[in-house]
């Protein structure tokens, strides 16, 4: 509870930022691969894509090391491996229950990791 008179800033969300080398690449996969869409502003040095609530960005050899590991909810893991299988997506984890979540990894083609998870398995 906050002290009486004071007020804090609300979080509005939050989006990571993931390196990567080439932007076209990293578009063919974001877009073309995982159902992202692309930024009308984007450009070959940064960009945003997103896919209904998620959004990540992308920053073309700049802002970070690389090799990321992200997090995204999604609203079922096992649908969402179905569509990475059949279009070639590096699978790291295939889905696996944890008390947190079913989870799933898979890896863009920069390294980053990228973790989706729905609600568990009772």
């Amino acid at each position: 509870m906050e002290p009486a008179g004071e007020t804090r800033a609300y979080f509005e969300n939050s989006a990571p930022i993931l390196r990567v080398e080439d932007m076209a690449t990293a578009l063919r996969f974001y877009v073309d691969t995982l159902g992202f869409r692309n930024a009308p502003w984007g450009d070959e040095n940064f960009t945003s894509v997103n896919r209904d609530r998620a959004g990540i960005y992308l920053c073309r050899g700049s802002q970070g090391a690389g090799r990321a590991w992200i997090w995204i909810g999604v609203d079922d893991v096992a649908r969402l491996h179905q569509e990475c299988e059949a279009r070639g997506v590096t699978i790291l984890l295939p889905p696996t229950n944890y008390p947190w979540a079913l989870e799933m990894q898979i890896q863009d083609p920069d390294g980053n990791v990228i973790r989706f998870g729905s609600e568990p398995i009772a």
